[in-house]
């Protein structure tokens, strides 16, 4: 059997749909292999920092995506009484020179397909097709699937690139023993409503703090001018310690009276946030789980990539961006180093040390880690002033050395930037 093409990218989730533009637009042959049989906008929202926008951008995609999401402006941070703490400008109001954009996770996959399918082909994407495994020579990858009726195909490239998300069937032959997710103490659950505009109108919010019995909520608009009112699609995350994890699926159904009572007197002047949590329909449940970081994700002419490299907890809206960017760094080096095993091994040494300290600062030292210091520091009471509480340098400094973990400093970004 021949090769069908160069490299063989398993997965059309957000990091496999970037890594076929990337290739195409560096002209190497890709194909794309996907286990469901039809992609459809599910889950909520999501934000797409600045440093996966920059390479959105080249690729294109920037204007699309404006018009489908929001530019978001600032990000602000309130106590569980709704008072203000600390508020940033993010994107463009930032000094950035591309967006954040805060939208619906689906709308963005949807995205990245058409743009695939207008500049591959339709075939580009192949459908109902699980990856099972997967084997390498020295010549080429070897990689199995399975439809819907069990039907087994093996497809042959230069390389394989495994983006299949949380459940990736690559890792777990690469590390069988690795047993299972590693469980935060937290579960959370989403939701997606139409509402009125609140603050800024492109503000995320943070608000509460995860300790036991007060939970913490992210908010934020992700589509405009959603329904004939005028109203925002607004995407909610209510987050609260629970003794059990949740199913591992991100599209799993939750209960509201599982988490609503910590969050019933979040009526706030600026948002009535009980109001907007009870006038939604389809609340999803997720565990705020992620894996240890892995020494190396490259076994030849295999590896991993976005979550199926470095699953994390979802606190530093950091996930997808990675994903992106490991996208581009891979295929950065496959057009230096050609397509084989070494451009995936210098990809590998480079990716698994940053996204390994990603995953760990968003277990410790998120963004939100600002929340938490306040709500000690105070005994979760209301407060006069922040004076003698917090000053501007400390809350400067927590999200201005996430940012520089993560990649994604105004400094590191300028007009000169390159992911490597």
């Amino acid at each position: 059997m021949s090769k069908e093409c160069e490299v063989l990218v398993i997965g059309a989730g957000v990091g496999g749909l970037t890594l076929a533009l990337a290739l195409h637009e560096a002209g190497i042959a890709c194909r794309v292999y996907e286990s469901v049989q039809e992609i459809r906008p599910l889950g909520v929202g999501i934000n797409v920092l600045p440093h996966a926008t920059r390479v959105l951008g080249r690729l294109g995609l920037n204007d699309r995506l404006g018009k489908l999401g929001v530019a978001t402006k600032e990000a602000a941070f309130f106590n569980r009484h709704g008072q203000l703490i600390y508020r940033e400008a993010t994107g463009t109001a930032a000094g950035y020179s591309t967006p954040q954009f805060s939208i619906h996770r689906g709308d963005l996959q949807l995205a990245l397909l058409d743009a695939v399918r207008e500049r591959l082909g339709n075939e580009a994407v192949v459908f109902d097709r699980r990856c099972v495994g997967a084997a390498s020579s020295d010549t080429e990858a070897s990689v199995r699937f399975v439809d819907s009726n069990e039907n087994a195909y093996t497809v042959k490239a230069s390389v394989a690139i495994s983006c299949d998300g949380l459940h990736s069937a690559l890792r777990k032959q690469f590390y069988p023993d690795e047993g299972m997710p590693r469980y935060s103490g937290v579960n959370m659950w989403r939701g997606a409503v139409h509402w009125e505009p609140f603050l800024s109108g492109a503000t995320m919010v943070r608000a509460g703090a995860l300790v036991p019995g007060v939970g913490k909520m992210v908010i934020y608009p992700i589509r405009n001018d959603a329904d004939a009112q005028g109203r925002q699609l607004v995407n909610w995350v209510a987050e609260l310690d629970s003794p059990q994890p949740a199913r591992r699926d991100w599209n799993g159904a939750g209960q509201l009276d599982d988490f609503f009572p910590a969050f019933k007197d979040w009526h706030f002047e600026w948002l009535d946030v009980a109001a907007m949590i009870e006038a939604t329909s389809g609340i999803l449940q997720f565990p705020m789980v992620d894996q240890d970081p892995l020494p190396q994700w490259t076994f030849g002419r295999l590896t991993l990539l976005g979550d199926a490299a470095h699953p994390m907890v979802p606190r530093g809206s950091n996930g997808a961006g990675q994903a992106i960017v490991d996208a581009d760094v891979l295929c950065a080096y496959l057009v230096e180093l050609g397509v084989g095993p070494d451009a995936l091994l210098a990809y590998d040494k480079e990716r698994v040390k940053v996204t390994g300290d990603v995953v760990l600062t968003n277990r410790k030292a998120p963004p939100d880690k600002i929340l938490q210091i306040v709500h000690e520091r105070t005994n979760g009471q209301p407060f006069e002033s922040l004076s003698g509480i917090i000053d501007d340098l400390e809350l400067q400094s927590i999200t201005a050395s996430y940012k520089e973990i993560a990649g994604y400093t105004v400094e590191e970004l300028g007009d000169g930037w390159r992911v490597r």
